[in-house]
Formats: C-alpha cells, sequence, structure tokens
C-alpha cells in the first residue's frame, strides 16, 4: 500500500516512511501509519501571536569552517520544513517549506520527551510522585529488570544503568526494536518481539553501567518515566500531558501522539504538533513555566532543568554528544547551557525547540535531515539559531 502526498514521486509505504526521501512527506502524515491520540486543544480560544515581522535571513554566523555564513543558507541546507521566531508573544519570521503551513502537522521525534519532562515537574509540584523515588516504588515488575534500582530522576536525565542500544545507523538497535512495537519498523516484527512498550521494558534486564554513572541517551527511559506517570496516577499520561501542559498553552491546533496496541503513548518519539503551538511550549519555557496567563510547570522545576548541577554537566562533557552544546547539560528531558540561558529541546531529523531565557526570543524548525543524527547540520543550525536569538 501506497500513502501518497501531492505527486507520486513521494509516495511512501510502512516499510521505507523513515527514510530519506521518504520521510520528506511522511514526517507530515505519521497519523496515516498507524494508530495515535489526540491531545486536543480544548474549547478555549487559543491565544494568538501579535506579528512584528522582520528579516532574519540575512543574519550572520560563523560556520564550522570558520567561514560567514547567513540564516538564509542555514534554512536552505539543513531541509527546512517549518521555521519560526518569537518574542515576547510576538511572531517575528515564520516560513513554511516542503509543503508544510501553519496547520501541518509534524513529527518531533525526541521534542516529545521535553513535553514529558515538563509534566514530571507539574505531578512532582502536586505530591502525585516523587522524582527521587525508584521506578519500581510505582512499578514493581521492574523488580527484576535493568530498571529495578533507577530512579526516576536518573531516568529522566538519562543517566539510568539499562542496555539499551540507540545507534541510529544500525537497524537492528533496541531504538529501532522498541518503534517497531508502534508500526514503525515492520520488518523487525516477528513472534519474539513484545506487544506493547511495557512488555518490551519488562524484557530488558541487562545493564551497561551504574545507575547515575554516565549520560547515556536512550529513548525507552522516557517511556519508562511515563508508565510510572500512569502508576502513579491512575492516568493516562497523554491525557495527562494533554490536560496539564497542552490545554493550558492555548494552543492553536490539536497535537497528536503515536500510541502502541495497548494504547500507551510513545513519547520517546510520537508527538506529532504544529509550528506555532512548539513556540507556545518554547515562551513558557523561557518565562520559568508561566504562560497564557498561568503558571503551567512550576518555576522551580524550569529553573532546576535550566541550571542542573555540576554532576550532570561532567556527565554530560563525557558524553557522545558533548559537541551538540558545548559545555551544557541535560536534566528532565530538555538540553540546557546555563552559562548562556538556553533550553533546547531536540529530536532525530531535525526538530528543535530553542529558548533564550536571557532575551524572550523562541526559535523554531522542524526538518527533514536525510540522516537521523547529522552532529555538523544540527551544530550549524544551532550557531544560527545563537545569533538570531541575540540580534532580533
Amino acid at each position: 500500500m501506497s500513502l501518497l502526498s501531492g505527486s507520486s514521486e513521494r509516495a511512501f509505504n510502512a516499510e521505507n516512511w523513515g527514510y530519506p526521501p521518504h520521510n520528506r512527506a511522511s514526517f507530515q502524515q505519521v497519523q496515516q501509519l498507524g494508530p495515535t491520540i489526540r491531545l486536543s486543544r480544548g474549547s478555549d480560544s487559543f491565544r494568538p501571536f501579535s506579528q512584528s515581522i522582520k528579516s532574519v535571513s540575512g543574519i550572520t554566523y560563523p560556520g564550522l569552517d570558520g567561514e560567514s555564513r547567513t540564516v538564509q543558507q542555514m534554512l536552505d541546507d539543513t531541509y527546512t520544513d517549518a521555521f519560526l521566531v518569537t518574542k515576547d508573544g510576538k511572531l517575528l519570521a515564520e516560513e513554511y517549506r516542503n509543503g508544510m503551513s501553519a496547520d501541518s502537522h509534524h513529527l518531533l521525534n525526541s521534542v516529545s520527551k521535553s513535553f514529558l519532562g515538563m509534566l514530571v515537574g507539574v505531578l512532582a509540584a502536586e505530591g502525585k510522585l516523587d522524582p527521587n523515588e525508584k521506578l519500581v516504588t510505582y512499578i514493581p515488575e521492574f523488580a527484576e529488570t535493568a530498571f529495578q534500582k533507577t530512579t526516576i530522576q536518573q531516568a529522566l536525565d538519562m543517566t539510568a544503568a539499562v542496555r539499551f542500544g540507540e545507534d541510529y545507523d544500525d537497524r537492528h538497535a533496541e531504538f529501532w526494536q522498541e518503534t517497531a512495537i508502534v508500526g514503525w519498523r515492520p520488518a523487525l516484527v516477528d513472534e519474539h518481539l513484545p506487544k506493547t512498550l511495557f512488555q518490551f521494558a519488562c524484557g530488558l534486564k541487562d545493564t551497561e553501567q551504574l545507575d547515575g554513572e554516565h549520560f547515556h541517551y536512550r529513548t525507552v527511559l522516557t517511556n519508562v518515566i511515563a508508565m510510572a506517570v500512569e502508576r502513579a496516577t491512575n492516568q493516562s499520561a497523554a491525557k495527562l500531558v494533554e490536560e496539564k501542559i497542552w490545554q493550558p498553552l492555548g494552543p492553536e491546533q490539536d497535537a497528536v501522539v503515536v500510541v502502541d496496541s495497548s494504547g500507551f503513548p510513545y513519547f520517546g518519539a510520537g508527538m506529532n504538533a504544529c509550528a506555532r503551538d512548539l513556540a507556545r511550549f518554547g515562551e513558557m519555557l523561557g518565562l520559568n513555566g508561566r504562560y497564557n496567563g498561568r503558571q503551567i510547570v512550576p518555576e522551580k522545576w524550569i529553573e532546576d532543568t535550566a541550571r542542573g548541577n555540576e554532576e550532570a554537566k561532567e556527565l554530560f562533557a563525557a558524553g557522545a554528544y558533548a559537541g551538540l552544546i558545548p559545555g551544557g547539560h541535560y536534566r528532565n528531558q530538555v538540553w540546557a547551557d546555563s552559562a548562556k540561558g538556553l533550553l533546547v529541546c531536540i529530536g532525530i531529523h531535525g526538530q528543535t525547540i530553542y529558548v533564550n531565557q536571557g532575551t524572550g526570543v523562541v526559535v523554531v524548525k522542524l526538518s527533514t535531515h536525510p540522516d537521523s543524527a547529522d552532529v555538523p547540520l544540527y551544530v550549524d543550525t544551532f550557531a544560527a539559531m545563537w545569533e538570531i536569538t541575540m540580534s532580533v
């Protein structure tokens, strides 16, 4: 079966949708690939952006080779689908490419994680779960797994013990096996593959480090956090994100999250949303959790995320992604640089919400990089975004 977007040369199917060039079309049509659940925008009127359009295309920044480049060059060279700049509730720049528009959904990949990370902060402030508690406190079934000693905070910060391969170039890595459960890699489905994300997590027995010993980015940790959220609250993690994060932002559109066969939401990488609503989320982060007339995420949680601690910075500096945000850290499912005042939400293939708390500028970029984790493209993009946030 083919799923078409515009023309036959952009056809994709369940087997090839995640690979270039098919991802250029498929990332806007993930709902056609399998079951999803909607995060309703609610019945309240959305908070519109006022507009103060500026030209940012001529802003220059130093490229990786040391030569001066422009934002326009960056947008042209990094497979841009959507690009927005906001400041203090004003829309400064907005551009759509590759058939996208303001109401187009786009796969967020791991930007999804940051929404769940902020939900944990809300629930912790409400006394519904404790990030310092072990996962097994909420999920007794984890007693015989690699998560038996892992705390929620260690999972949030990607320092847990579990062995889980997330080499995107390895088509048989555990990451891709996990995505097969939600229908993303049908070729990996066989009689040995668990039917649900929970069953998959329960089957992970081996460790690769001590809990808290190293920063190692693994999507399964986001999914087990969502499982702990559901056990602690006896509510759907998707409904909680909808009620406590999405609707309070006053979004223009619903969001969508991929689910497994049990209806469990894949917040590790499966959220889909429109660019303007991601800018609202970014502005909320920039304002220490306050947006749309209310404190959505506790200020202390945002401050903790932005500040991190020396241990988080040391572990991040020794990890594989240290070059992505030099001097930065990873905390509560968000990338950050406390020295520059940056909070960044990142997804493979070029999804970014880039927040400069000091200047109040948010940059959103949705993309379809050919490679999952092309670090030079990210570094070039982030260099451009930093200059934008310091210039507008």
